[in-house]
């Protein structure tokens, strides 16, 4: 389909990539990858915090957007948010088969990860301008990490946390501002890339 026409794929939207790709055209898929690969893995490994992890979560979700692209419908929403919604639920699997204690799938916590106030695209943004945060966000103790994000990402109180953590609330709320003023220091020293 691309190389027909000899375009390297800069031109083409993401929906008629997917056409591409369901039609079994490589390079539509090459151009896909490469298009999409900083967003998932970047969500991944927000998610994830884990370099590796988040490799094989991106990896996967390519595996299904390629194998599913023949189903994807516009009406319902952007190739983006199709793409970053397949990555992260992927990667919440990912966190749910590392938990020591078994997790019920219709956990508030999982439940209520999906941000009813932004769209993943803008999260995706917003992450590609806070590069420094990310990084920084990496250095954390995971249990900070995890309370930072839970708190700042998706909103959740420390009382929220305390439950979904099963911890005092006291802990969940020094674990956000430990969290917090160890990502302020770092950012500070780190600076834009």
């Amino acid at each position: 389909m691309l190389r027909a026409r000899g375009d390297d794929g800069t031109s083409v939207s993401d929906e008629a990539l997917l056409s591409g790709i369901a039609a079994g055209d490589e390079q539509s898929a090459l151009v896909f990858v490469r298009r999409y690969q900083r967003r998932l893995f970047g969500l991944a490994q927000t998610i994830l915090g884990e370099r590796g992890l988040a490799e094989d979560v991106a990896q996967e979700a390519f595996m299904r957007i390629l194998r599913h692209a023949a189903v994807f419908d516009p009406r319902r929403g952007s190739v983006l948010s199709w793409a970053l919604t397949i990555t992260r639920n992927l990667a919440i699997d990912s966190l749910r088969a590392r938990r020591a204690t078994p997790t019920d799938p219709d956990s508030w916590i999982f439940t209520n990860l999906i941000s009813d106030t932004m769209d993943p695209s803008d999260a995706v943004a917003a992450s590609d301008a806070y590069s420094p945060v990310v990084r920084a966000l990496a250095l954390l103790p995971e249990d900070q990490r995890r309370a930072v994000v839970l708190a700042t990402i998706y909103g959740r109180t420390a009382a929220e946390i305390a439950l979904a953590e099963s911890i005092p609330v006291g802990t969940a709320k020094s674990r956000i501002r430990l969290g917090l003023a160890k990502l302020r220091a770092s950012v500070t020293v780190m600076g834009p890339r």
